[in-house]
């Protein structure tokens, strides 16, 4: 039973920490073998659909009883994602992949090991039949390929079992298909054998990709058609040529150019002593193999040397024999038969990049685990990525921020909320009713507020923050200056939150004088940033609301003659509102305050209702 919860918090945690990008995704058994390989357009949010309790398909229960562990690959496109997932598919062969056991599988073009071979799509791969191209997760690319090929070359349609010997003895005769002009009959020799093959090793290039020499003399034989004033002929050989192009649009999964390849790129972990190394295999255009591995440094070695000791060992355990290897840098190693390529641009850099994509990924993933089973952990980061923003001598353990609220200066109010540890202690938030400042002056609030704040705190020998946020840009950060450094003497850190024209946070300011922290809007630091900001208005904002409130019941109460501090306290303590002591029958006010007090009360709200009736 503990192993089963066990099990469920992990595969919970490693679904909860799954990125919302296109990709493959594996499950795995308790043998370490891939029993299914699925692919999403969303991958936290596919896979987590199998975990739901609402899941009644038998198959889908027992798949997801046999989960012992999830990986997956991060892709750019959905498009990608098909072609990946039917690539795995193929290699691993899991045992609970239904469209592959049924033979649904993406289209292919075959081209048949026949002596006159024929070219055509299809579902069903068998390789005695002939040779393979694809598969194709989009069927256009497919379709134009091979209308491509079938009014360029015009191999033959007929399922005849035709040979060499049988077509010089005249065994055959021509169909339907050779007077509409569509085949060149190499049934009755009106196309010779050596012609027919040489139109079939074109189109083998075609669809390995090696368009280039194709598209070239495409480009001389439409020029010679315009010389020759056949436009319309050059028109089409024309269009011939953009289908080629178009078909050749590159892919970072499928680049029909790219055989055998090793791809390998290293990400370091900014908080600790590990480093990633991602590895994919490309062959056949498709990246049949992507895994990621974690090294931790024992020496502080350098990328470069961490890079030579995992090739060697990654490629044994995969068995690759690729020729050439794809890094982000050069390394001073000879690798007989092997050549090294640090690409800049183009399709082997495209895939240096998804390399390097899934190896940040896969860093976060193991981060938010860690920092899940360690709260603390993540805690310490944050704090330490804001000391090394701010350069500050010591930790930023405790933090805290001002804010003020009024209403045309009446009720005026304030809060500080502190945080320690990157979380909101609560019960060390403090309010502050403005006592000095007259009318709606924010400044001078502040002012009022930080130096009763921090008075108090040095007189009782309180430990002061570590830093002061302040609600505000540079006017906010100078009068919190003023009050800290000029008139108590002591050091503490100031910082600012600056917002834009559309009220949006969007600064963080430091230093005197001020100047912006580089640091993104979109980062979990400054989203914790704007969260103590949000929270602090949240106080000031709630505390103003309720003085509000008790202003408008006190000034009602003070109106009943013979009631005084102490029986308002207990009616305000007892029914919060004017309404409700209103409606209160006198048993129960009685109850509260006494039998006199209560009956004063009692009449004063009903005999001023009367008078409002009668007049």
């Amino acid at each position: 039973m503990k192993q089963n919860e066990e099990l469920k918090s992990k595969l919970k945690n490693i679904v909860a920490n799954m990125p919302e990008q296109p990709g493959s995704y594996q499950y795995w058994d308790e043998n370490g073998v891939i029993i299914y390989v699925g692919k999403a357009k969303n991958l936290k949010r596919r896979v987590a659909s199998y975990f739901h309790k609402e899941v009644d398909r038998f198959k889908t229960k027992v798949l997801v009883s046999k989960i012992r562990n999830i990986t997956y690959t991060v892709v750019k496109t959905e498009e990608d994602a098909l072609l990946l997932e039917n690539s795995l598919i193929k290699k691993y062969k899991p045992r609970y992949n239904v469209l592959l056991k049924d033979g649904k599988t993406y289209p292919s073009i075959c081209v048949t090991n026949e002596p006159y071979p024929r070219v055509f799509k299809t579902r069903n791969i068998n390789k005695k039949w002939g040779t393979y191209f694809g598969p194709y997760s989009n069927a256009a690319p497919m379709y134009a390929v091979l209308d491509l090929i079938k009014k360029i070359y015009r191999p033959r349609a007929c399922n005849m079992p035709m040979t060499k010997e049988n077509v010089l003895a005249g065994k055959y005769k021509p169909c339907l298909k050779y007077h509409i002009h569509i085949c060149d009959a190499p049934c009755i020799n009106k196309q010779s054998y050596e012609e027919y093959q040489s139109n079939i090793r074109q189109a083998r290039e075609i669809l390995k990709g090696n368009t280039r020499e194709v598209i070239n003399s495409l480009k001389e034989l439409m020029m010679k058609k315009a010389e020759l004033l056949q436009f319309e002929e050059a028109e089409f050989i024309k269009q011939r040529i953009i289908q080629i192009e178009n078909y050749c649009a590159k892919s970072e999964v499928v680049s029909h150019t790219i055989h055998n390849v090793d791809v390998f790129s290293i990400v370091n972990d900014e908080h600790s002593s590990n480093a990633y190394i991602n590895y994919m295999h490309v062959a056949n255009g498709n990246i049949n193999q992507a895994f990621t591995i974690e090294f931790k440094r024992k020496l502080d070695e350098s990328d470069e040397e961490l890079l030579l000791m995992a090739i060697p060992e990654i490629r044994e355990r995969f068995k690759s024999n690729a020729k050439e290897i794809i890094l982000p840098k050069n390394l001073e190693w000879n690798i007989e038969g092997v050549s090294i390529t640090v690409p800049q641009r183009g399709d082997k850099k495209h895939l240096l990049d998804l390399s390097e994509m899934n190896g940040k990924q896969y860093k976060v993933d193991r981060l938010k685990q860690s920092e899940k089973l360690n709260p603390e952990q993540r805690q310490t980061r944050l704090m330490k990525e804001l000391q090394n923003a701010l350069k500050l001598e010591k930790l930023p353990y405790q933090i805290e921020c001002f804010d003020n609220s009024n209403i045309s200066g009446t009720d005026a109010v304030a809060g500080c909320v502190v945080f320690k540890a990157m979380k909101p202690s609560k019960k060390d938030y403090r309010k502050y009713n403005i006592k000095t400042v007259e009318g709606p002056d924010d400044y001078a609030s502040m002012k009022e507020v930080v130096y009763r704040r921090y008075s108090r705190m040095i007189e009782e020998d309180t430990p002061l923050p570590d830093l002061i946020i302040t609600d505000g840009g540079k006017g906010q950060m100078e009068v919190v200056r003023q009050v800290v450094e000029d008139q108590l003497h002591v050091n503490i850190p100031i910082a600012g939150l600056a917002k834009d024209d559309k009220h949006r946070t969007n600064e963080l300011l430091f230093g005197f004088p001020p100047v912006v922290i580089g640091m993104k809007t979109d980062s979990e630091l400054f989203h914790i940033l704007t969260q103590i900001q949000d929270e602090v208005h949240r106080y000031a904002i709630s505390f103003h609301r309720d003085k509000r409130s008790k202003s408008a019941l006190h000034s009602e109460l003070d109106n009943i003659k013979g009631i005084g501090p102490k029986t308002k306290d207990l009616l305000i303590k007892e029914l919060k509102t004017v309404r409700k002591i209103k409606a209160q029958n006198i048993d129960k006010l009685i109850e509260i305050i006494g039998k006199n007090k209560a009956q004063l009360v009692y009449d004063y709200f009903h005999n001023e209702k009367s008078e409002k009736e009668e007049g």
